[in-house]
């Protein structure tokens, strides 16, 4: 067998997503020499572009957890950004609903929990269901004027271009398929058509859904630093032509998730989802029967949908740190204080408000190098 070609590395990322790709701008701004390694045929092609777009304005999480903190930060960077470099965004607004009486109290704890962490919470009078959402059936309501949407791909390619024009690169079809950790440094087994072993002073995994299987593997990093992970697959539904909502609308939050809830491309089109289905193995597949329990859920706000205008769209997949059963799990970006190796960062369970918070967290990883 032929012995791999050796080479040496500064700062290699892994993982071309919006999270990566944010990382090694920051890195490369910075003046350290970036190689970001990416698995597939295009960067992005992960839970970067399979999720709502949403720009979130830091509402649910608890206080002082790393989604609250760099959520409510990411979300002004990336205000700020999208307007600097003229990324398509939008300032929507979201309107978060309860449906019966039991639920009136939920919201006055989401007003409590988004105070705690900075964010202003309107809560809607009878006066402006009826003028903001005639359409929808609710007994109470909040009102976010902070989230907003944004077009995902346009600003992975400003990133790109901000850490290319830095003097970083991309390398695309180059998965990163084992590590090691020593006293040269970490030396990465990359695969492909070129495959090769390279060594780098310092490493950041952004490897998304496979962040936790590559740390499992990793020679060198301790047990305690390879987590375990679960897959929450998200479908959802477009809605084809015209519909009364000029803001995004949420359900009171359900177990391991927001609910079924209608967001907005920066055409207006509108979509559903993404619902919540636990399985083993990446599979991205739309099933179509999973739009009975989207008509029961939207029907309990907007009486009036018409279902047969709902359309199977695409699947995302949240990285779990917790199961089915499991509670809150916070982002988990582990340096050299939890692990003891110095120049290693690994970023697990970054979901949603990964992208939201990316700015944020490319920040928070280049301090800890």
């Amino acid at each position: 067998m032929a012995q791999l070609e050796k080479l040496q590395a500064d700062t290699v990322v892994i993982g071309a997503g919006v999270v990566g790709l944010a990382i090694a701008r920051a890195l490369a701004i910075q003046g350290r020499e970036v190689l970001v390694l990416e698995a597939g045929d295009h960067f992005g092609e992960g839970i970067s572009s399979r999720n709502s777009e949403v720009i979130h304005a830091g509402i649910y999480y608890p206080q002082g957890s790393l989604k609250a903190r760099l959520c409510v930060q990411g979300r002004d960077q990336l205000y700020g950004y999208c307007q600097k470099r003229l990324i398509g965004h939008r300032k929507t607004g979201k309107w978060i609903v309860a449906t019966h009486p039991a639920q009136v109290a939920e919201l006055e704890r989401i007003q409590t929990r988004a105070r705690q962490n900075g964010v202003a919470l309107e809560l809607g009078s009878a006066d402006d269901l009826k003028t903001c959402l005639p359409e929808v059936s609710a007994c109470g309501a909040l009102y976010s004027p902070e989230t907003g949407i944004v077009d995902s791909h346009d600003l992975m390619v400003a990133l790109l271009a901000d850490l290319e024009h830095a003097g970083g690169q991309l390398v695309k079809r180059a998965p990163v398929e084992a590590g090691c950790s020593g006293k040269d440094g970490h030396r990465l087994t990359v695969g492909g058509q070129l495959p090769c072993e390279l060594v780098a002073r310092q490493v950041v995994n952004a490897a998304g859904l496979g962040a936790v299987p590559l740390a499992r593997g990793w020679q060198g990093l301790p047990a305690c630093a390879r987590p375990e992970q679960w897959f929450a697959r998200g479908v959802y539904f477009s809605y084809n032509g015209r519909h009364p909502f000029h803001n995004l609308i949420y359900p009171v939050p359900e177990p391991g998730g927001l609910g079924v809830h209608l967001t907005l491309d920066l055409a207006g089109q509108a979509r559903f989802g993404p619902d919540v289905e636990w399985i083993a193995d990446e599979d991205y597949t739309v099933d179509a029967v999973r739009v009975d329990a989207f008509i029961d859920g939207i029907r309990q706000w907007w009486p009036a949908l018409d279902a047969d205008r709902l359309q199977p769209a695409y699947a995302g997949i949240r990285p779990k740190l917790t199961g089915p059963d499991g509670g809150f799990a916070d982002f988990r970006i582990d340096g050299p204080e939890e692990h003891g190796l110095p120049g290693l960062v690994n970023l697990f369970g970054i979901e949603s408000p990964g992208l939201t918070s990316c700015l944020a967290i490319a920040d928070y990883v280049a301090a800890r190098l």
